[in-house]
Formats: structure tokens, sequence, C-alpha cells
């Protein structure tokens, strides 16, 4: 494939702070590929549409026929702004979109991630892949994480990748094999916590949470939850935050709010640590919105011997929609981007569904 074969990627998180889209390029190299980011932008949402989408998972599977349609003409909307600023009309050759996951349960066979493909081929003129996640469910895996590959693939030199979105996963090489998991909530209790409170999307730096102190209570209910006696692969959700974490936070709605912050940051860190020293890993990149938290960070460090490494601002944004653009580009040279040994599926496979724009 040629080297001015350009790719965007579009990805929207768990933590629902915008839609990040990136364009770039990919080269082969003895081992995996590389690439160039030709240009990133972060697209917020309006606190209206922000809304509207945490709220999305709560309908009925048979109602989200409206607001896939509209996700679609959004994401549409926001690539081609992107292309125009950008000077990139009529030069992108393929979009990537990961969608914005609504239903997460794959022991019941369902992932569903919004954002009608056809509208967004039919409105950019561009061919487009999503649904990433399905085939590999559809093969009894749970369809996540997808960015694996793309770590082992694009940032092979690095022992394993940690990404600190809505949720804290991470990736590495064991025994010969690609694996990753979730390891615990990371950014949606805490931008939950301070967008009820103060009606402000996240605390910035960590400010809040550096005021407050561990709740030893909280944190020893927290630390005891099911899913950490779990082995990979393994992963979380929405759903699981609302019947299994919330409810021990809400008992505790009365204590100080920097408090609370500063108990479930000592518990993602201390998970997160955990993971590292159980794996004996030397080293590990943080991209993600967490790894921007500075006092998140801090604590994180005095918990593990691993060598903590941030890349550039640019990367530790837009590492997952490059990935999303990767994971486009696999499936276009017919070649596999999701991994069994990650998501415990049956087998390796090809995922993504392709759309061309209709004339």
């Amino acid at each position: 494939m040629s080297q001015d074969f350009k790719v965007i990627g579009v990805m929207s998180g768990t933590s629902l702070d915008g839609l990040d889209i990136c364009c770039c390029r990919f080269f082969s190299k003895q081992y995996g590929f590389d690439y160039e980011i030709i240009a990133a932008e972060s697209y917020e949402y309006t606190s209206e549409f922000r809304h509207k989408l945490l709220a999305a998972y709560q309908r009925e599977l048979s109602d989200l026929t409206e607001i896939d349609i509209e996700f679609g003409v959004y994401t549409a909307k926001m690539i081609r702004h992107f292309m125009l600023k950008n000077n990139l009309m009529n030069q992108v050759d393929l979009i990537g979109s990961h969608g914005q996951t609504i239903f997460h349960e794959p022991d019941k066979g369902i992932t569903i991630q919004i954002g009608d493909g056809q509208i967004i081929a039919n409105q950019t003129g561009i061919k487009t892949i999503n649904n990433f996640r399905i085939k590999d469910v559809e093969l009894g895996g749970q369809g996540a994480p997808l960015v694996p590959i793309g770590d082992r693939l694009l940032f092979g030199e690095m022992e394993s990748c940690l990404n600190l979105g809505g949720i804290a996963n991470i990736s590495f090489e064991h025994q010969n094999d690609r694996i990753a998991f979730d390891i615990c909530p990371a950014n949606l209790p805490l931008n939950k916590l301070v967008e009820d409170r103060f009606n402000i999307p996240f605390d910035k730096n960590g400010e809040i949470a550096s005021s407050g102190k561990v709740i030893s209570g909280l944190l020893e209910e927290l630390n005891a939850l099911d899913f950490y006696q779990k082995s990979h692969p393994k992963s979380l959700s929405q759903e699981w935050l609302d019947a299994e974490f919330y409810p021990f936070i809400s008992k505790y709605k009365d204590s100080p709010i920097a408090h609370v912050l500063r108990t479930i940051i000592e518990h993602e860190t201390t998970q997160i640590a955990a993971v590292l020293d159980q794996f004996k890993l030397k080293n590990v990149l943080i991209t993600g919105g967490g790894a921007l938290n500075p006092f998140f960070i801090e604590v994180l460090r005095k918990k593990t011997t691993a060598e903590i490494m941030l890349p550039v601002p640019e990367l530790i944004e837009f590492k997952e929609a490059l990935i999303f653009a990767f994971l486009a580009f696999l499936n276009e040279n017919n070649q596999v981007n999701t991994l069994s040994s990650v998501t415990g599926a049956s087998r390796n496979s090809i995922g993504g569904m392709s759309w061309i724009p209709l004339t």
C-alpha cells in the first residue's frame, strides 16, 4: 500500500470528554509498523449531548436507532470540519471509527457501539470501518480491549502500555502472547463525582483529590470487589460501575468530596501497581486523560518499581484514535487486528464492518 495512504481514526471513550480525531500514515518496518501523525484534534461534547450519551445505555435495545443515526451524523460533521481545517479534503483514503459504546455485556453476547457507519461514509465520501468489537464477541471473546494489537505492532519497544481513560487497561507480552485486560476504573468515577458536585468536567491536575485523606473503610470495600480476583481476559463497563462500584461510593455521600476522590485514586493506583508488580513489568507507557493528572501519576509512582513513562502530549491524548486508524488499516489489508490471547475468543480475527459511500 502506498505511503501516501491516509487514514483517519475516530475515538470516543468511556470518559465521554469528547471526540478525538487523528489522521495518520503507517509504514512497514522489520518488526511491526511505524506511524506518522499528520493532524489531530479533539472536539468537546456539549453538556447536553454528553448527558444524552451517558443516558443512552438505559434505553431499550430496540430504541437505539435514533441516537445511532444522531451520533453518526455528528461524527461525520466533525470529520468534515477536521479535514477542512487541516487541508485534508479529498486526501483521506479510509476512516476507522470506534463509535460510542452503549452496551457491553460480552458474556451475554452483547456489545453495541453507536455511530452509523453508512452515514459516516455517505456524508464524508470516504470508506468507513466501524463495529470493531462484534465479531470477537461472536467468537466467544470479550470484544475488548482492541488497542493491544497496536501496542504490539506500533509500540513494541515498550514492555507494557497502560491507558488511563474512563477505565484503566493494560497490554503486554506474556509467555509469547500479547495479553490485555481492564484493571479498574480510572477517570469515570472521578469525573462523575466532581461533575455531580461542582458541575465541572474533571478535577484538574487532581487538585481537589490531593487535598483529601484516604477513607480506610471505603478503600477496603473497593479493594475487596470480586472483579479483582478474576483472571484475564476481563473487561469493565458502565453497567458494572452502576451495579458494583457506585453503591459503595454512595455510602460515603456525607463525607468530604476530597476524601472520596483521594480514596478512589488510592484504590485505582493500588490495583494498577499490583498488576505491574505481579507480572514484574519494568516499564509502562501511560496514555489517556489520566496521564495528564500529575497527582494520580505521583501516587502511582510511589507504589511500584516499574518505570513510569509519559510520551509527548499529542500521543497521550490521541493514542487510541491513532490505533483505531491502525485497526482500519489492518482490516483494509486483510490482516488480523483482534487478538484472541487478549480477548479470550476462539481465534484471532479481522474485526470491523466496511461501509462504502452510496452515490
